[in-house]
């Protein structure tokens, strides 16, 4: 494969003419990181396409400013048949090229550092951060130890040999890092804490929060708490996990929110609007009840919109196009009302508090925001 000019073609997209990150960009060879990957199959699951099979379908993938899919469930697209079709959540990508550069710039790397890449995948970071520190300053860290034998052994393929390490993040990092960068969305509270002992005094760490679209960057204190804020960007990660899949999902719950009737039946104020897209939003009700999921669908004009959380409430709102739908809830929170707070808030100041938060992040990973008047904490029992 001529890989040469569609990575130096990535990187104009992806970089600025000036950024030392293009480079990198430039001279990795993505497809030899993605050999396999998973894409939806239309019906709810996903199929194997394998790059060696149909290299004009590999070069694509491989060198648009998109996330490839790695790992389904707990099956890596490496060791899976082509007549396989996994039905889980995904659980392993190669983040797109553009998200990378852009928590590399939020990290303030700089020669001389060390860097804990937190979240291996495909190792794409890894890669890129090998070409600008030297492979000796880099460590690379994720739960899978697939996912680490098998990036490992393809970035030595490219002349990079960072330290590999396979551990459970949210239990105890290995080591001291003058920079830590998360591709992963890390638990605010005691998952988080293991993270900040990691870091060293003086040094920064970028990250998104589980569930949420903040991107929150910060240096650490003498006193083990770091200081920083949550950034005017966004990115959406997986989870962190703690095992070799994610938890259940709420199933019943899910059952229970498309078709029970709700203890409390309304008419909501505002349109449904598709949650698990609207970010901010979405990011404002993690931080008012956390744990919430959600889901949303469009059928022939009705948009439903349903959210669950673990201590068993649920909401669903439906209405055709823009009407004041109709809302159903149960439990012991009112999850929509709670949401319908937020659109209010938005609706009467223009703005929501979240991004540009200033944070401070305790030596217990609890996550405190503040913003004027507005404070709140994420992770704290």
């Amino acid at each position: 494969m001529d890989w040469q000019q569609h990575a130096v073609h990535l990187s104009t997209r992806v970089t600025d003419p000036v950024s030392r990150w293009r480079g990198p960009v430039a001279e990795t060879p993505r497809h030899e990181l993605v050999p396999r990957w998973w894409e939806r199959d239309g019906v709810g699951g996903w199929r194997l396409r394998d790059g060696a099979a149909d290299p004009s379908a590999w070069t694509t993938a491989a060198y648009a400013d998109r996330s490839l899919i790695t790992r389904v469930g707990t099956l890596h697209a490496d060791n899976a048949q082509l007549t396989d079709r996994p039905q889980g959540l995904p659980t392993s990508s190669a983040t797109l090229p553009s998200l990378v550069v852009r928590m590399l710039r939020h990290g303030r790397l700089a020669d001389g550092l060390s860097l804990l890449d937190l979240g291996t995948g495909a190792g794409g970071l890894t890669a890129y951060a090998c070409h600008r520190l030297g492979a000796g300053r880099v460590t690379s860290l994720d739960i899978d130890p697939y996912l680490v034998s098998a990036a490992g052994q393809r970035l030595a393929s490219l002349g990079h040999h960072p330290t590999m390490v396979a551990a459970d993040a949210t239990e105890h990092v290995p080591g001291s890092y003058d920079r830590i960068v998360s591709t992963v969305g890390l638990p605010a509270g005691p998952g988080l804490a293991p993270v900040v002992a990691a870091l060293a005094p003086g040094g920064r760490i970028a990250t998104t929060i589980g569930r949420t679209c903040l991107i929150i960057t910060g240096w650490k204190r003498a006193s083990g708490a770091v200081m920083g804020q949550v950034e005017r960007d966004t990115a959406g990660f997986m989870l962190t996990r703690s095992g070799d899949d994610y938890p259940p999902a709420l199933t019943e719950l899910f059952t229970l929110a498309r078709e029970g009737r709700g203890e409390d039946i309304t008419t909501g104020a505002y349109p449904v609007v598709d949650l698990p897209n609207a970010w901010e939003l979405s990011s404002m009700l993690q931080v008012t009840a956390p744990g919430a999921e959600l889901d949303y669908e469009r059928r022939d004009g009705t948009r439903t919109a349903y959210l669950v959380h673990p201590d068993g409430s649920w909401a669903r709102a439906f209405a055709y196009g823009t009407n004041p739908p109709e809302v159903h809830q149960g439990g012991p929170q009112r999850l929509w009302t709670a949401l319908e707070r937020i659109r209010h808030q938005l609706n009467a100041d223009g703005s929501l508090p979240l991004l540009g938060a200033q944070v401070r992040i305790t030596p217990d990973g609890v996550c405190h925001l503040s913003r004027g008047n507005w404070h709140t904490s994420m992770g704290a029992r």
